[in-house]
């Protein structure tokens, strides 16, 4: 595809996407949807081995009533190519925010789920004047010891693609076969294994990697926007205590909780699109208000659950 081209062959509820044109740094995949006029502009940051448009699939359509949406496919993710370079989390970071350069976006709310949660983070740390608040789901501080066992266990059907044995191509399509039916919500199963297949082996074993080894344990408390952490309670890979903690890392942070597992996003069934509505939404209003003073005794009544 060139860039510029436009793609036709979308999964339910995904606008069309086109290749931007970054200054200094190669191109990226965008999704884009223009949203009421003087929307607030969201960010959406999708998790390891996926998509945007398989994360968010579900979503576009409800959050674009209210926000101008741009969501781009990660280094080696989906449609945007790994390029010579290593990938890493910071230069996830990097491309977004040469994404908005390119589409005249100035500062926006950064919306991470699971490895987006560590790129928007980032994204407050290098640039927090572009930053208007921040919405994260089923992530954490930090993804070592048995969560990064578990991701890497995650996205084993990913990374059979990268295995030499005979017949490594039948086994990687029935592995992302037996993978898509976590991601229940699109009603098209092929379309969810071709969402899959098109990341890059190389670029996710380094994704998977870089996430074993982040930390922002040392400066997430200095978090100064509105922020709302949403807390997926059946999450099979990042504890609830971990996704807790992260909440009460960040001043003034609310913790959301979903009720379903770490594959709710891009699911139309389920509560998460309609708790991510709110959550954009009031954390939008926070950053344009004063409102958004938790009271200390919201985190003493979920002390126990830490």
């Amino acid at each position: 595809m060139q860039p510029g081209d436009r793609d036709s062959r979308v999964g339910q509820g995904v606008p069309p996407g086109r290749v931007v044109e970054l200054r200094g740094r190669p191109p990226v995949f965008v999704h884009e949807s223009a949203g009421p006029s003087d929307a607030p502009t969201l960010m959406l940051l999708h998790g390891l081995g996926a998509t945007a448009a398989l994360n968010w699939c579900a979503a576009f359509g409800p959050l674009s009533e209210h926000f101008r949406i741009v969501a781009p496919d990660h280094r080696g993710h989906g449609r945007t190519p790994a390029g010579s370079e290593p990938f890493t989390l910071g230069g996830c970071a990097d491309d977004a925010f040469a994404v908005a350069d390119a589409l005249g976006v100035t500062h926006f709310i950064a919306v991470g789920y699971s490895m987006g949660g560590p790129i928007a983070q980032l994204m407050w740390r290098r640039q927090p004047n572009r930053i208007d608040g921040l919405v994260l789901a089923a992530t954490s501080r930090d993804f070592g010891g048995r969560v990064r066992d578990r991701l890497m266990f995650g996205i084993l059907p990913v990374l059979l693609a990268a295995s030499s044995v005979p017949g490594y191509g039948r086994l990687r399509a029935s592995a992302l076969s037996l993978l898509a039916p976590r991601f229940a919500g699109p009603p098209d199963r092929a379309w969810v294994v071709a969402e899959l297949a098109r990341a890059e082996p190389r670029a996710v074993i380094q994704a998977a990697t870089e996430l074993g080894r982040f930390t922002s344990r040392g400066w997430i408390d200095r978090v100064d926007v509105p922020t709302s952490v949403m807390v997926a309670m059946d999450d099979q890979l990042v504890p609830v205590r971990r996704q807790l903690k992260l909440a009460r890392s960040i001043p003034g942070a609310v913790a959301a909780f979903i009720d379903g597992d770490h594959y709710s996003a891009g699911r139309f069934d389920g509560d998460f699109v309609s708790v991510l509505v709110h959550e954009c939404r009031a954390v939008a209003r926070r950053a344009h208000t004063s409102e958004g003073v938790v009271d200390p005794a919201y985190w003493d009544l979920l002390s126990a659950l830490t």
